[in-house]
């Protein structure tokens, strides 16, 4: 459905030239659910811009929905369904309204529109709510019925920029939901970019990592969790044995990556169910008592940190906003 060869966008805002996106390289196969994972200003957007002819880019080329991105981006655009991150409702105008406008856009008629808008508010439960003022809407209402306008038109390529952003934890879940049955009950392709850990762990078959404008990994959530070597265990002592604790720590089989911070050591081991024991009699033995206990397995989170030196929710906090989200061009 999408294949993306030396993608490539450059902004220039006073006198300074960014390189947002440097050569992307990326295949999303038929009925896939993609995960685009990465901090703020890591190039998720404006390559997701790209691949939707909201931008062209600076070099390479594509194939979205079978069409040529560059040749025919009329025919990029019948072909996909494109939810942005900060939705395209009008506060003042009426559910119903909102689905007859958008299928009207795509030559729909005022029936066909209606007929197609049923179908899809029932789907994504929205039923009842047509004559609703869309600001009346709750978050999640609202990013439902992005999707369903996004659908109107029965496109098999779905793109979501940040679907969750903003909602509450409860109206996440209940999006994921949808999310799962646009591909398993009706065959949708879909793409979407996202910095929530959790939401890429869960949602999606396949994840590609971008850092700096460059994809730096790519796999299904397992496999890239499988390349961080073993368990994160942390324990908590009293600050004056946090020296002899990390030293003993050290000394377990297959022990790596030992740090300290304030009262704690933090380490990796093969397997943190079965070190934990030994552990706890090693600190018992030299007359040190554990205060607190933590075993992880390894997170999308620790695949950024191995990748790139520092976390994504670090990374995500202060990253620098690029010309990404300001339509410099």
């Amino acid at each position: 459905m999408i294949k993306a060869r030396g993608l490539a966008r450059k902004f220039t805002a006073r006198g300074r030239t960014v390189e947002a996106v440097k050569g992307v390289d990326l295949d999303v196969a038929e009925g896939e659910l993609v995960g685009f994972l990465g901090p703020n200003g890591a190039g998720k957007t404006t390559t997701l811009r790209m691949l939707t002819t909201l931008l062209r880019p600076t070099a390479g080329e594509a194939t979205v929905g079978g069409c040529d991105l560059l040749k025919d981006p009329l025919g990029v655009r019948r072909r996909i369904g494109y939810v942005a991150q900060g939705g395209g409702t009008a506060d003042e105008c009426k559910v119903i309204e909102e689905i007859e406008l958008q299928g009207q856009l795509y030559r729909l008629s005022k029936t066909a529109a209606r007929k197609r808008g049923a179908e899809l508010t029932q789907q994504l439960d929205l039923t009842g709510l047509d004559q609703r003022l869309t600001k009346t809407l709750s978050g999640g209402q609202k990013r439902r019925l992005d999707i369903a306008l996004s659908l109107i038109h029965d496109p098999k390529l779905l793109f979501f920029d940040e679907p969750t952003t903003g909602l509450d934890p409860q109206s996440r879940a209940n999006l994921w939901e949808h999310i799962r049955r646009l591909r398993t009950e009706h065959g949708v392709t879909l793409f979407l970019t996202t910095h929530y850990l959790d939401e890429a762990d869960s949602l999606c078959d396949r994840i590609l990592v971008i850092d700096n404008g460059e994809i730096v990994a790519e796999g299904s959530p397992d496999s890239l969790k499988a390349r961080v070597s073993g368990d994160g265990v942390t324990v908590g002592v009293e600050a004056e044995f946090v020296a002899r604790a990390a030293e003993i720590a050290g000394q377990l089989p297959g022990a790596h990556e030992v740090t300290t911070v304030d009262s704690s050591v933090s380490f990796r081991v093969p397997r943190g169910d079965t070190a934990m024991p030994e552990l706890l009699r090693a600190l018992d033995g030299a007359g040190i008592a554990m205060t607190a206990m933590e075993v992880r397995r390894p997170t999308l989170d620790d695949v950024f940190l191995n990748l790139t030196g520092r976390s994504l929710r670090d990374a995500e906090a202060g990253a620098p906003q690029q010309p990404e989200a300001a339509n410099v061009a």
